[in-house]
């Protein structure tokens, strides 16, 4: 299986912001990222604070890292602290263990990974979604990747 091309992940980009605007958000900052943690695109809009673009890598990051989407993410970070502080340690701060960060498939593989930084967590994740769904991928924000539900 092939992974995300540059313009998927742009098409998935444009999408998420068009999302965002539609949603009446702050200004955002979206990544993509590939299925081995590469950023692919990052796009920081008009009047986005100077750390939403690491924001938003590491919410997209931490879904591939640990092969679950940010919300599962966020509960689990919940459940576990100490787990969840050790792996930021570990990954150098690369983890956002929060909504906002979603596993893109294809034909139900992980090929990728977009997250958003910018507005509250459940307007970040809906545009993640909404952004991959628009270029024709399928999402996962919580375990269905690692098949459990």
């Amino acid at each position: 299986m092939r992974g995300l091309t540059l313009q998927e992940a742009d098409a998935i980009v444009q999408g998420a912001l068009a999302k965002a605007r539609d949603l009446k958000c702050k200004p955002m900052t979206v990544a993509v990222i590939d299925a081995g943690g590469a950023a692919i695109v990052i796009k920081r809009e008009d009047g986005s604070g100077a750390l939403r673009p690491d924001i938003a890598f590491a919410k997209a990051w931490g879904p591939i890292g640990m092969g679950i989407g940010g919300r599962a993410m966020a509960k689990r970070a919940a459940d576990t602290p100490t787990f969840w502080g050790s792996l930021n340690t570990i990954s150098d701060g690369r983890i956002a263990p929060v909504a906002g960060g979603v596993l893109i498939l294809r034909e139900g593989k992980v090929v990728g990974s977009i997250g958003m930084s910018g507005d509250l967590p459940d307007n970040d994740e809906a545009c993640c979604i909404a952004g991959a769904q628009s270029a024709g991928f399928e999402t996962e924000v919580g375990e269905a990747a690692l098949g459990k539900q």
